[in-house]
């Protein structure tokens, strides 16, 4: 389903309209439950919130989930964002996690199935959350450069909304290599990429954006299924320069910094297969224009972050994919991008406050704010599951407090309901029973 919701409205806070006129579209409100499914609890939690919202990402989502189940009769609706869809949880935590549901940011881009396809054909399985996300910035990292026909972070800043944002010959993934010998002509290009147009606005992010509401699967090819999908629709914009120079015989460099290890290493993996695989088209392809790229493990830590940031810009990286979570994105925006002039492109920081960095347009993403996802997982909680008390569970660090602020405000003001907890817990601890108990108190 699509809704026309400009949103350069909704980033400015007046498009609440437009998400309130989801209800009824994200499922169909049966008896008694607002999913049409009848199988909500609708408040039978014995006094505590009807919706739990976790926001965390997979390592620590183990333990706390162990706990849960553990000490808990399972009775809540959870509702979860995108950093705790893993195919593998279920069987880590032991249960199959029916009372979760989940929101993440969809590949819904025109060129979805081609890159499927490929990704299938190149590593044998389905692609995961973010994949998508993580061959498109790649994809338009190496198309920037082509064009500035230069390894300069400057020259390719300036590029990037010329072979992204409309104007030039389209282009995708299934046709990836042609778009970069036209980059390299100096030709215009418009990359329309696997998980969405990859549209950028005036702060970089992406101009228009989808969200896919799921259910794990275990039994399935990918562990999750897809039970409803809503696109937002925005306006391109931003500066960039007037002209591509582009430039033949030359080498690319593109980094990539994203997680193999910790937290996100379960997801990083995958992540990193679908960002190598424009690396591996234009180098196959024979072309006169080559790719040269390195992969730094970001470890889903600051310090690992801040480290291959400057590792790759120490070999002559002028453009990096990556980090992956906010809460490394943003201190390397800060201290490497912006200070010396690299280009970073994340496919899966979905933090607000990276959409006002004062990063002299350095910093890109093709993941969409979190602004709308904490929209989008409160309608689904008052909707599709018929709650109307919740409680936050979330991880201390930017993402988790500005994701559980977005749900909670969403939630009371959009939807009328009460948010009874918000509850914080760090990230590597043996028990989360005490933040469990917390959240589900009705105090």
């Amino acid at each position: 389903m699509r809704y026309g919701i400009e949103r350069r409205d909704v980033l400015k806070g007046v498009g609440t309209v437009g998400i309130a006129g989801l209800a009824g579209c994200i499922g169909g409100g049966g008896a008694g439950d607002g999913d049409g499914n009848g199988n909500g609890n609708g408040g039978d939690n014995g006094g505590g919130p009807d919706v739990i919202n976790v926001i965390g990402y997979p390592q620590s989502g183990i333990q706390l989930f162990r706990d849960y189940y553990k000490n808990t009769d399972g009775s809540h609706d959870i509702i979860v964002p995108d950093g705790l869809l893993d195919a593998d949880l279920p069987k880590e935590v032991s249960d199959d996690m029916q009372n979760v549901t989940g929101t993440a940011p969809a590949a819904s881009g025109p060129n979805q199935d081609a890159f499927t396809q490929m990704y299938r054909d190149e590593y044998g399985s389905a692609p995961g959350v973010f994949t998508a996300h993580s061959y498109d910035a790649v994809a338009i990292l190496i198309l920037a450069n082509a064009a500035a026909g230069a390894n300069d972070g400057q020259k390719i800043r300036d590029q990037m909304r010329r072979v992204a944002n409309p104007g030039g010959q389209e282009f995708g993934p299934e046709n990836f290599v042609e778009a970069v010998e036209a980059a390299a002509r100096g030709e215009d290009v418009n990359y329309q990429g696997a998980s969405s147009v990859v549209d950028f606005n005036e702060k970089g992010d992406p101009a228009s954006a989808a969200y896919d509401v799921w259910k794990f699967a275990p039994d399935t090819d990918a562990g999750s299924e897809t039970i409803d999908t809503i696109t937002f629709d925005g306006d391109a914009g931003g500066d960039m320069a007037d002209s591509s120079p582009g430039g033949q015989d030359r080498e690319i460099m593109v980094g990539i910094l994203l997680p193999e290890t910790g937290d996100l290493g379960s997801v990083g993996s995958q992540m990193i297969q679908a960002a190598n695989l424009p690396v591996q088209q234009v180098n196959d392809a024979g072309t006169n224009v080559t790719v040269k790229s390195q992969v730094e493990d970001s470890q889903t830590t600051k310090q690992a972050s801040l480290s291959g940031a400057n590792a790759l810009v120490s070999a002559g990286y002028p453009a990096i994919c990556g980090p992956a979570s906010s809460g490394n994105f943003i201190p390397v925006s800060k201290q490497v991008f912006t200070k010396q002039s690299i280009v970073g492109c994340s496919p899966s920081s979905t933090a607000l406050t990276v959409t006002n960095l004062e990063d002299n347009d350095y910093v890109f993403r093709t993941a969409p704010s979190d602004l709308l996802q904490g929209q989008v997982m409160a309608q689904v909680a008052a909707k599709r599951l018929g709650g109307s008390t919740a409680s936050t569970l979330f991880v201390n660090n930017s993402y988790g407090q500005q994701l559980s602020d977005k749900f909670s405000s969403s939630f009371t003001e959009e939807q009328g309901g009460e948010v009874l907890n918000k509850v914080s817990f760090n990230k590597g601890e043996n028990s989360y029973t005490s933040v469990i108990n917390k959240a589900t108190d009705s105090n």
